[in-house]
């Protein structure tokens, strides 16, 4: 596919991932994401051909009219769509693959000096929620969701929900629809509702016998369900 063709799906991904677009003409002056990903484009293609300063240059101005930083070496697929975008960052040896839904305030960034690859790299179909930072050379598996706000410094498996500070990774996809990234899984919720009821079944058995017999049939259903949430978590 040539620059034209590129930049002509990147005005038409808008369409298809933003309710909210009414005419071509908003198009043309609301959306500083899609001006954003114009002027990487064309950085982006002389920056291919060898060239160094003038890609940066258009990389800074289109910087100064969209505050979306994206260094002219990053790789980025078809159907991008980087919403409201404002202070969005992507590094120079990222890679962002096709149809990935980037909110605002997200950094793609690096944590070494290092010359060789030290950006992340997002595989197709991924959701990053607004504010998250995605940090050092890992990867985010096809059609994986980044929590809004979360820090994620690990690999996530493809079909898997990042989220917190550090990011914890879960097995469960929440919601397969991409835009709805607001249903997230909260650790710690799961964890005292274990707690707690796990309590009660103690509290129970003291109080009713002195011999603490313990209901088996709850114990067994709560072991039950934490075991499966223990289990949903992505291990170290």
């Amino acid at each position: 596919m040539n620059l034209i063709k590129i930049i002509i799906n990147d005005f038409k991904t808008v369409k298809k991932n933003d309710p909210a677009l009414k005419s071509n003409f908003e198009l043309l002056f609301n959306y500083p994401g899609v001006w954003a990903l114009l002027f990487y484009r064309v950085s982006n293609f002389l920056y291919k051909k060898g060239l160094r300063f003038i890609p940066r240059l258009i990389s800074a101005l289109g910087q100064f009219l969209t505050t979306v930083d994206i260094h002219p070496g990053a790789t980025i697929g078809k159907g991008v769509f980087i919403d409201h975008a404002i202070g969005v960052v992507i590094g120079e040896t990222a890679i962002v693959g096709n149809n990935v839904i980037i909110y605002q305030q997200v950094t793609l960034g690096g944590v070494s000096l290092s010359k060789g690859k030290r950006h992340p790299t997002i595989e197709d179909g991924v959701t990053i929620g607004a504010g998250a930072k995605v940090l050092g050379n890992i990867t985010i598996g096809k059609d994986a969701k980044i929590g809004a706000n979360s820090v994620v410094i690990k690999d996530v498996p493809s079909e898997c929900t990042a989220v917190g500070v550090p990011a914890h990774i879960t097995k469960r996809l929440d919601n397969k629809e991409p835009l709805r990234h607001n249903i997230m899984p909260d650790f710690e919720k799961d964890l005292f509702k274990y707690l707690l009821e796990r309590i009660e079944i103690l509290e129970n058995a003291i109080e009713n016998n002195t011999n603490i017999n313990i209901d088996k049939n709850k114990e067994n259903e709560l072991n039950s369900e934490h075991k499966e949430y223990i289990d949903s978590i992505i291990k170290d």
